[in-house]
């Protein structure tokens, strides 16, 4: 999910237009390294059935079972730094890896593995002269990853990559990359060999700075497709690169949450929706923009108050001194913050969440039906909910099973939570239709 970066060092400034520099080649260095032994390894997985890679992701949860200690060791290491570096407290919520989200992510391995794997060959059609039409699916190769500090994020992509077949070069915000180092070493490696499979299917760059994050973007023939998540500003930038480059990217840059409490509202309904989206104020689908609909707005603003108050949550009411869309998330120092705008209707709401933020995800709280309809058919974002919080704009929360990242892109393709199943490419066989499904 998309997330603020810590304060600009010396490792990450952009590299985008300037002249190499001894880091850039030593960049360079790393990623194609990396990919080129993913590459190798990414053989190994194409041949495995769907039940060896389950297995193999429920010897990754057994490993961080048994090495949680370590993690947290690492992890805390990583944390007493990103503070003494001064980084937001939204920064430090998501490097931070407690006992509750271990055994989250262990859970989330194992229900993962449960799930039923891509068929790799399905029959669609037979056609004239004898011939039959099949979809098969075969995996990318290897994927890069670009992501913020989130140390779950590691095993995040590595089991969706290692279930889809996929091999894969990840690169995380340096300041997670004790965390991840250890997630790599004595989780995912060990585990792919526990049960055969060349632990070089899944690489962590281990540099600092940003060069590393803009040869990921730069090799289409080694990295054909890349995950991008991060901070707004620096993922767009990635994915221009990438774009020049022939690079396909999976992009989530921005986020940002809008509620729409319209006239017909429960209150009590609109108060604890309001609060159980501002759980977490580091993540990308946390309420950023509350919009009221003006008959209730002097009703509902007191209520408001009460809610947000008691969460140490500030409220930025009109005139207001920037964009309404404006991702608090992203706004270091002032993460605890909303926006609250009046709108006139269902209709303005969605029409203000389309075109003044990300897209990403939208909710109605209404009792009226057709009031409720009108917004939903208006919003054109990822996920629109109706009387529920946006915060279910998640691959876990909303399909039982982790993310890569939400893809919240205009066009075409994987959009909202992006999950194994998206990470493979379609191509059409033709067959004699005897062949069937026997076809080598």
């Amino acid at each position: 999910m998309a997330a603020g970066i810590s304060p600009a060092s010396q490792h990450d400034r952009d590299p985008g237009d300037r002249t190499p520099t001894p880091a850039d080649t030593e960049a360079l260095t790393a990623v194609t390294a990396a990919a080129r032994a993913a590459q190798q390894a990414a053989r190994d997985l194409r041949s495995r059935s769907a039940e060896e890679l389950d297995e193999a992701l429920r010897a990754m949860s057994a490993r961080l079972d048994q090495c949680a200690a370590r993690v947290a060791a690492a992890n805390s290491e990583d944390v007493r730094a990103a503070r003494a570096d001064g980084s937001p407290s939204a920064l430090i919520d998501r490097l931070l890896l407690g006992e509750d989200r271990m055994r989250a992510m262990s859970g989330q391995l194992r229900t993962l593995a449960s799930l039923s794997a891509v068929p790799v060959r399905h029959h669609l059609r037979d056609l004239p002269g004898n011939l039959a039409v099949h979809e098969w699916h075969r995996p990318v190769g290897v994927i890069g990853a670009n992501f913020e500090a989130r140390p779950n994020v590691v095993l995040d992509m590595a089991s969706q990559l290692v279930k889809s077949r996929n091999a894969g070069v990840l690169r995380t915000g340096s300041a997670a990359l004790r965390s991840a180092g250890v997630l790599v070493d004595e989780v995912v490696a060990p585990a792919m060999r526990d049960v055969g499979i060349d632990p070089r299917v899944i690489q962590l760059i281990r540099l600092p700075g940003r060069s590393v994050a803009y040869e990921l973007v730069r090799h289409p023939r080694l990295l054909p497709l890349v995950i991008l998540r991060g901070s707004g500003a620096s993922t767009r930038a990635l994915a221009r690169e990438a774009a020049q480059h022939g690079v396909r990217t999976l992009a989530h840059a921005d986020g940002g949450a809008v509620i729409y409490v319209d006239s017909s509202a429960d209150r009590q309904l609109a108060e604890r929706l309001i609060e159980t989206s501002l759980d977490r104020l580091g993540v990308c689908n946390r309420l950023n923009l509350l919009l009221v609909q003006r008959p209730v707005w002097q009703d509902m603003m007191p209520r408001i108050a009460e809610v947000t108050a008691r969460l140490g949550v500030a409220t930025s009411c009109p005139p207001h001194p920037h964009a309404l869309g404006h991702e608090w998330a992203l706004d270091a120092g002032h993460e605890a913050t909303i926006t609250v705008a009046p709108a006139a209707g269902p209709v303005e709401a969605a029409e203000i969440a389309n075109q003044q933020t990300s897209g990403l995800a939208a909710a109605v709280i209404a009792e009226d039906s057709v009031a409720a309809g009108r917004f939903l058919d208006a919003y054109a974002g990822a996920g629109a909910f109706w009387n529920s919080t946006p915060r279910l704009l998640d691959g876990f929360k909303l399909l039982s099973m982790p993310e890569t990242g939400i893809n919240i892109d205009a066009s075409p393709g994987p959009r909202g939570p992006v999950t194994f199943q998206d990470l493979y490419l379609r191509q059409y066989v033709i067959t004699p239709q005897a062949a069937g499904q026997g076809t080598p």
